[in-house]
């Protein structure tokens, strides 16, 4: 697990902080750090919309880190035609997973990613679920890989939710 310089596990978030100027710019700097030296070629954009930003390497063609601030549950729904194309499947053990929840108006296409159906609908799932019920909150996971694969071979995922401590997890992929 990566370390989060202003996320101690045993100090409560304050109820007013502001994710955007505070604490996403340290998760975006950390996750920039861990990926650079794991990956050194790389050609990293941002891409946002919908409420939640995505880090993507052009250069490899895989997602590196996904965040937004709860909205509460999304009404849209799958388009599972379309998903069902990508990213390409590895069999019936890997599902393609959402770094930001579809529940939470997560989206297809960058927000894809290939993972563990064990973890995907296990203990993923907890945060998830955690996120869509408290508004206001800030989700993110961090994807880990390694090599020039497309599978990732870890993820972090956290949750802040003002007036608590830091939930962060990471699960092996």
């Amino acid at each position: 697990m990566l370390r989060y310089a202003e996320l101690d596990p045993h100090t409560t978030i304050p109820d007013s902080v502001d994710f955007n100027e505070r604490i996403v710019p340290m998760l975006v700097r950390t996750w920039l750090d861990d990926y650079d030296c794991r990956t050194p070629r790389n050609d990293i954009v941002t891409v946002s919309g919908h409420g939640f930003s995505h880090l993507f390497d052009i250069a490899s063609g895989r997602l590196i880190a996904a965040w937004g601030v709860s909205q509460g549950r999304a009404s849209h729904e799958r388009d599972a035609k379309r998903m069902a194309r990508h990213p390409n499947s590895y069999g019936p053990v890997v599902h393609r997973g959402h770094a930001i929840p579809h529940r939470l108006g997560g989206g297809l296409d960058i927000n894809l990613v290939p993972q563990l159906g064990t973890v995907n609908i296990g203990p993923f799932r907890t945060l998830e679920i955690e996120a869509t019920r408290s508004p206001g909150s800030l989700y993110f996971t961090y994807w880990k890989y390694s090599g020039n694969s497309q599978r990732p071979v870890g993820v972090e995922q956290g949750l802040l939710i003002p007036g608590q401590r830091p939930r962060l997890n990471a699960h092996a992929n």
